[in-house]
């Protein structure tokens, strides 16, 4: 007896919680960075964390038609869709790659970051395995963060390792800084002399590398004098900058007009009456004071809607803020409504968004969770549909 078919076709997800993703602000946030830099800066568009939470393919492909040239991403699995999913330009492997992992760098034309002397040896033996030409890699400089990169005590060492290596190349040069937005940071000056000292030995070697990098969004706005061949930005293409300063003289706002690429939406899918002394959610941690209109959210902390958003975020209805009441759980949330004149099932509510004068981000949520837009936009998991508008 044959097995019964499974209908296994994709579906269009009918979920009344989903995210919409507007291309055209993206590509308009790309080109307000290009034009900032100025046409002799290359702009690496930082896609890495599908983007941020924006969905990696559909905005490498926008960023692309828009003149993007290079897309920095995390990891060879992070680069691989994106080449099955058609993209064309240059995408370097910021931290690097695994062992084993060699061959499929290759083969997929992707541009390794290198500190170790065993990356460049990998990428060495198997170009020549595979018959390929020498290799681009960059370079990466711990200059004083210290997560990834070479110090400058080895980094004499790693060039010859690099000399030596037929089938590899050196095309860039990077670092990170550990405080860009802070303009009076004393790690700031510390950082670029580091790297411009590791430049010097590097060419001293008789390496030549034509790209040097080191500016994520915050230096983009705060150190304009350390821009050098290319920048780096990520959360600004996705509309926000600069989303927290630490003590010090913080960069003066924004000098370009961007928008956030992100609008996370919700409906009323229940809506109560409740009286006064009436608990709500789990641990009754909100009370009613008084005769309330309380709404039900099918969105919660499996969704990436953080629960220390619990009696203290809001949201947007019906173009008038609602407060969050009682414990976000893991699927639900509630909402008061009693302030919104007609709120009903159905409604369309705002997570992150703006109507008119109103408006909730990432940054807005990110102060009342204790965190960074970054960690909000990421955050937002894989439950929630994206939905890419032109």
């Amino acid at each position: 007896m044959s097995s019964p078919t499974l209908d296994v076709e994709p579906r269009q997800s009918a979920r009344p919680t989903w995210a919409e993703i507007s291309l055209s602000a993206l590509r308009q946030n790309f080109r307000a960075v290009q034009t900032h830099v100025g046409p002799k800066v290359i702009t690496c568009a930082v896609i890495k964390a599908d983007a941020y939470g924006h969905g990696a393919t559909p905005c490498a492909l926008a960023l692309e038609a828009e003149g993007a040239k290079w897309f920095g991403v995390t990891t060879t699995d992070e680069g691989v869709p994106l080449r099955n999913g058609g993209l064309r330009g240059r995408i370097l492997l910021m931290t690097g790659f695994w062992k084993g992992e060699e061959e499929e760098v290759i083969r997929r034309k992707l541009t390794a970051t290198v500190w170790e002397a065993w990356h460049v040896d990998l990428l060495n033996r198997a170009a020549q395995s595979l018959g390929a030409p020498p290799q681009p890699v960059h370079l990466k400089i711990d200059s004083g963060m210290g997560r990834l990169g070479v110090t400058l005590e080895n980094l004499s060492a790693i060039c010859d390792v690099i000399k030596r290596s037929p089938n590899v190349t050196l095309e860039g040069i990077s670092t990170h800084f550990a405080s860009a937005e802070v303009l009076d940071a004393a790690e700031n000056a510390r950082q670029i002399a580091t790297f411009e000292t590791a430049v010097r030995v590097v060419k001293e070697h008789g390496l030549t590398p034509t790209l040097r990098h080191m500016d994520n969004t915050g230096a983009i706005f705060a150190q304009p004098h350390t821009w050098n061949e290319m920048v780096r930005p990520g959360i600004a293409l996705y509309g926000y900058v600069l989303p927290q300063m630490k003590s010090g003289k913080p960069c003066n706002g924004n000098p370009l007009t961007l928008s956030p690429v992100l609008s996370w939406k919700s409906r009323i899918i229940s809506l109560k009456r409740m009286p006064a002394g009436q608990s709500l959610g789990y641990g009754g941690t909100f009370v009613t004071k008084a005769p309330s209109r309380i709404a039900v959210l099918p969105v919660g902390y499996a969704d990436g809607y953080n629960r220390a958003l619990s009696n203290r975020g809001r949201v947007i209805v019906r173009g008038s803020y609602a407060p969050i009441v009682g414990t976000v759980s893991m699927d639900l949330t509630l909402i008061d409504v009693t302030g919104v004149p007609g709120a009903d099932e159905g409604d369309e509510v705002l997570l992150i968004g703006s109507s008119g004068e109103v408006r909730v981000d990432a940054t807005e949520l990110a102060r009342y969770c204790g965190t960074v837009p970054y960690e909000i936009l990421c955050g937002i998991s894989k439950r929630v549909p994206r939905l890419h508008l032109p």
